[in-house]
């Protein structure tokens, strides 16, 4: 199999993240922080770990800072359900994923309303101005993508930090298809909420999420439960992280995202991000030279987007072509709407949907070329 949908989740893992997770489960399988033998400790200790590696990745002040989740849906969730109350009001934009656009809408049933700021493309002036527009003075939170998981487009997130903090407004970041990829500063960006993928740009485990934390103002938490602290207390604790992380971790997924995290400190992010940019351009501009091909974005730049490519051939919907790429050669990708229908109504494409190639670290020259020369032969 020929893998081009990394933007689902990466694929294959590095060798240390299997290895992690095989250790986890061989040499440290008790539960972490709920017993105080050798095993246990071990156990929190390798949690632990992973929690001053992310932190060192994102720059976040501190390792507590640091809430494991099962997905980056999970942590947007956390933020949204555990920020917006009764008459308040969130800003959007108009290219975000199901995972922030359901829980709105859900949300209306109980007086929260928001409003959808547009992005311009290629204009981070008029993107911010559509943001200073659609605030209220109800605004509690804003909330956007760091990345578009369809196009790729990059949002202004340190300008819309900026802006939400002359208007005293939190600011969360859904940084699914960004972390990992793109370096990120928390502490000098001003973003209040990170949310991140364990899976994908992280190359951790499936089933793992972060999210990161730059602010005093924390949501209510979405469960309560056994933390392994204050456990003579009904109440759920305060203090990070805690607060957040009820009932026993996914110890083995967490242990391999931190072999996945530490993959990526090894790397270094700017040199990820120009390698995957590279690649990305190759398949760009053997995807423009097919004449057969629609493409939805510019060439790929860094300041502008991350490696994430959609494109249609004219003629068949993207479906279609996804079979035919599966089937007959052997080729990866993902079609349809990708769990963003305001970013196809943005493109225009809701009713084709797109064919999607996201690139990794592993994808190679060679899979460029033969995934291009199957282009040509599929119809």
């Amino acid at each position: 199999m020929i893998y081009f949908d990394n933007g689902a989740t990466t694929f294959p893992k590095p060798l240390s993240v299997r290895r992690a997770v095989a250790y986890a489960m061989q040499n440290a399988g008790a539960n972490p922080g709920r017993s105080g033998h050798s095993l246990s400790l071990r156990a929190s200790q390798l949690i632990y770990d992973c929690r001053e590696n992310a932190a060192r990745l994102l720059g976040v002040p501190s390792p507590e800072n640091i809430i494991f989740t099962l997905n980056c849906t999970t942590a947007l969730n956390t933020v949204i359900h555990g920020v917006l109350k009764k008459g308040d009001h969130a800003v959007i934009s108009s290219l975000e994923h199901n995972a922030v656009l359901r829980p709105l809408e859900a949300m209306k049933q109980q007086g929260v309303s928001y409003s959808i700021a547009k992005v311009v493309c290629g204009d981070d002036e008029a993107t911010l101005e559509s943001f200073r527009r659609a605030i209220r003075g109800n605004t509690k939170l804003v909330i956007c993508t760091g990345a578009s998981n369809v196009f790729g487009v990059r949002l202004p997130v340190e300008r819309l930090a900026a802006l939400c903090r002359i208007y005293n407004i939190l600011f969360c970041v859904d940084a699914a298809q960004m972390a990992g990829c793109v370096p990120i500063d928390m502490l000098d960006s001003g973003i209040d909420f990170l949310c991140c993928a364990g899976h994908k740009g992280l190359y951790g485990p499936m089933g793992t999420g972060i999210l990161a934390v730059n602010t005093d103002v924390l949501p209510q938490s979405l469960i309560q439960g056994g933390t392994g602290s204050m456990s003579a207390s009904p109440l759920q604790p305060e203090e990070l992280p805690d607060r957040f992380e009820s009932g026993t971790p996914n110890l083995p997924g967490i242990a391999g995202l931190n072999a996945g995290i530490k993959f990526v400190l090894s790397r270094g992010e700017d040199a990820i991000f120009r390698e995957e940019t590279r690649k990305a351009r190759l398949l760009y501009d053997g995807l423009k030279r097919n004449k057969n091909i629609t493409l939805y974005t510019e060439r790929p730049d860094p300041a502008a987007q991350v490696p994430v490519i959609s494109f249609n051939v004219r003629g068949h919907d993207s479906e279609e072509t996804a079979a035919a790429l599966n089937d007959k050669f052997g080729i990866a990708v993902r079609s349809g709407l990708h769990c963003a229908p305001l970013a196809h109504r943005h493109f225009g494409t809701e009713d084709t949907g797109t064919v999607r190639a996201v690139i990794s670290v592993f994808t190679t020259p060679a899979q460029i070329t033969y995934f291009l020369a199957s282009l040509d032969k599929i119809f």
